[in-house]
């Protein structure tokens, strides 16, 4: 990272930046571009590893790229704030995580805890149940994160 006054390496920092955020962008590895789709998430952290759930349909562009290739990249951010100057210049205030890692389908049998993680994301620590016909409907990816970083812009006091 270029700026690293800017830079955050508190993974327990980082995490909490994660849970503020509301969509999570994930890059796959195409033949001519790259391919970013911005996806619901979820997550798992356990003080030392990140994983991170996302759900879809069980056919389409994400599943067939990621056979090819499971390596991804991802990108989240939040708390943004436009911030303007005295020199009539602005710049905008925000928190960031990017990191890379290892996406794979998860097997019947591990899909409710990724949907439940995702369901804590945007509705709290309910638990959650899932009818047995929508689990069998749907796929549910785990990203193990093997790379991962933070970044906070914040004006001066």
């Amino acid at each position: 990272m270029r700026r690293n006054d800017r830079e955050i390496t508190d993974l327990n920092e980082i995490y909490e930046i994660m849970k503020k955020c509301d969509a999570c962008h994930v890059a796959f590895h195409d033949d001519s571009y790259p391919y970013v789709i911005p996806l619901n998430f979820g997550i798992s952290f356990d003080g030392n590893q990140f994983k991170l759930y996302f759900h879809c349909a069980k056919d389409g562009t994400k599943l067939e790229l990621m056979k090819k290739n499971p390596k991804v990249a991802f990108a989240m951010d939040c708390s943004h704030r436009l911030v303007f100057r005295e020199d009539a210049s602005c710049t905008m205030e925000y928190e960031s995580v990017c990191g890379r890692g290892i996406l794979r389908a998860l097997p019947e049998e591990e899909k409710v805890k990724g949907l439940s993680l995702l369901m804590q994301q945007y509705h709290g620590g309910e638990e959650f149940s899932f009818p047995e016909q929508v689990v069998k409907m749907v796929e549910v990816l785990e990203l193990t994160v093997h790379e991962i970083n933070g970044k906070r812009l914040k004006k001066k006091s």
